[in-house]
């Protein structure tokens, strides 16, 4: 074997990859990370990810997707001698004669129902703690990507069972595809073979088996590789402290992983036991899909509602004739929406680095108060999806409740427009507001509602002053705006005029810890700051030592 200059023997070929396995495995030994409440979501999504793969697997062995027809000859009575595909027999054949074939079925549906959520669950903690800025901005568009890729493979195997549910869904796509202006019908006769239901089944198949879960495996190993290079972002408890030694935190590897997987044994067992105990997809009940025929009430699953939802709140009425075209909005409009929605979400760190000039790394999360503006932002956001989604179900709720079905779609499309800028508003109002009472904290401490008699005759409260960790976090300093930068020759462009606007109004209330050095001048600072006004109506004055007089 060779030597090196320094006279160590050098590995050979066979043993690099050995070694370098070595090396990585320490390297992640050597990492230290803090565990908080939200790294549950991303473990809950790999736990879904990987009962979806065994169940997957397991299915695609039974399943036969065709749209052939068959005559059903199974255990279920009602059906016997009935025509149907062989994607819907295959799929009877999996829920009664395949052994455990309904268990791993429901387990593999019930995967699918709470990965989404899960993945929703991080967008919201990333977004309102910031942790898509830099150097993570990559990560949070893989995010983004990854959670399309999951409602795609969702909305692709929810079609394959050819029940009556999947293919009045299949009914809805076809209508929407077709009313797209000049491409629909090609569009529509490439997607589904030939005239409805054409060989839909055999062209779903593969999204739903191999391409959608080789594209989200891929993306979120990306993912995976991104956090290991960033490090994990500290919470805003530490944010005006310096990093935790190395020796501080559990380890990567084996700690925090091995506890991982037990999180993921635990979710999976939950996965497992929802499949067993709880009925889901009973393909049996809704009976074969038909050409002719749709199912009344049927719902997608909980995933695609704001889908269905943005296809509900479109007005009566909204299409026109152009060059002798029939270009219906009721479906362009909800198309064009979504779309923007979901364009916003991936573009929206590069957004707000843009309107505040912000070319900073971020290694330490934001407290959602903290940026009122982007809190208020993201509340917007969730309302406007969450009303999307509450449409979907507005027929079941007429007639679950005897509320007209008109009443409820003109209440929902109002609250669509009204709804989001007031969600924003009062969210920035609360946030600020929250940002007052940690000042009166960090200045007086917390009130302990015990009233002593001052030797003049007047009251005073004592108050429990601010420990040195929680006055830390509650020290903070406004982050000027940045304001429009003139050209060489003086001249503000548009561009810019609009950017230091931007900039002013997300500025308003936004704060950042400070370091301990500036603690106290900022807490002094910011009680005589822009939001002083409401301190003023206040009738509590300090009195030194923890006590407050009260007049």
């Amino acid at each position: 074997m060779p030597a090196d200059p320094g006279g160590r023997r050098l590995r050979s070929g066979w043993d690099s990859p050995a070694a370098a396995l070595r090396t990585f495995v320490a390297d992640l030994g050597r990492r230290r990370v803090h565990l908080r409440w939200s790294n549950l979501f991303g473990v809950v999504t790999f736990a879904c990810l990987l009962v979806l793969a065994v169940t997957g697997i397991l299915l695609a062995t039974w399943y036969t997707p065709s749209n052939e027809l068959v005559t059903y000859v199974g255990p279920y009575e009602p059906l016997q001698g009935a025509t149907v595909t062989e994607a819907f027999a295959s799929t009877m054949r999996i829920s009664f004669e395949e052994t455990g074939g309904l268990l791993v079925r429901q387990t593999h549906h019930w995967a699918a129902l709470v990965m989404p959520a899960s993945m929703i669950m991080q967008l919201l903690v990333t977004f309102f703690s910031g942790g898509f800025r830099r150097p993570r901005r990559l990560s949070w568009v893989l995010l983004v990507v990854a959670f399309i890729l999951v409602l795609a493979a969702g909305w692709s195997g929810y079609a394959l069972p050819d029940d009556m549910l999947s293919g009045t869904g299949l009914r809805i796509v076809e209508g929407v595809v077709l009313s797209i202006p000049f491409i629909g019908t090609w569009l529509a006769n490439w997607m589904f073979g030939g005239p409805f239901p054409g060989q839909i089944i055999e062209n779903l198949y593969p999204v739903h088996a191999w391409l959608a879960p080789g594209l989200l495996v891929l993306v979120m190993a990306v993912r995976a590789l991104l956090s290991i290079r960033d490090g994990q972002a500290r919470p805003a408890q530490h944010a005006a402290t310096p990093p935790a030694p190395a020796s501080l935190g559990l380890r990567l590897w084996p700690d925090a992983a091995l506890r991982a997987a037990g999180m993921v044994g635990l979710t999976g067992a939950v996965l497992v036991l929802l499949g067993a105990t709880s009925t889901i997809s009973p393909v049996w009940s809704y009976g074969p899909a038909s050409v002719g025929e749709v199912g009344a009430g049927s719902q997608p699953d909980w995933y695609m509602g704001f889908l269905d939802g943005a296809l509900r709140l479109v007005p009566v009425g909204w299409e026109t004739e152009w060059l002798g075209w029939t270009v219906t909005f009721a479906t362009l409009v909800p198309l064009v929406v979504v779309g923007g929605y979901f364009a916003i979400l991936i573009l929206y760190p590069y957004i707000e680095a843009w309107v505040n000039q912000d070319h900073d790394l971020h290694h330490v999360l934001d407290r959602p108060r903290n940026v009122p503006v982007r809190t208020g932002i993201g509340v917007a956001g969730a309302l406007f999806y969450g009303i999307l989604w509450g449409a979907a179900s507005a027929d079941i709720v007429s007639t679950e409740f005897s509320v007209s079905f008109e009443t409820i779609i003109t209440t929902l499309q109002v609250a669509l427009i009204v709804g989001p800028p007031l969600a924003f508003e009062v969210t920035r109002r609360v946030c600020i507001g929250l940002q007052r009472k940690d000042r009166e904290v960090a200045l007086h401490g917390h009130e302990t509602g015990r009233i002593i008699r001052m030797p003049n005759g007047g009251y005073a409260e004592i108050h429990q002053p601010a420990d040195e960790a929680e006055r830390a976090l509650l020290s903070v300093a406004a982050v000027p705006p940045a304001p429009g930068r003139p050209d060489d020759k003086g001249h503000l462009s548009g561009r810019e005029r609009l950017r230091g606007a931007l900039s002013r109004r997300f500025g308003t209330g936004h704060v950042v810890p400070v370091p301990v050095r500036d603690r106290d001048r900022s807490i002094e600072a910011g009680s005589n700051g822009p939001n002083r006004e409401a301190d003023d109506r206040s009738s509590h004055k300090p009195n030194g030592k923890g006590l407050t007089r009260i007049e």
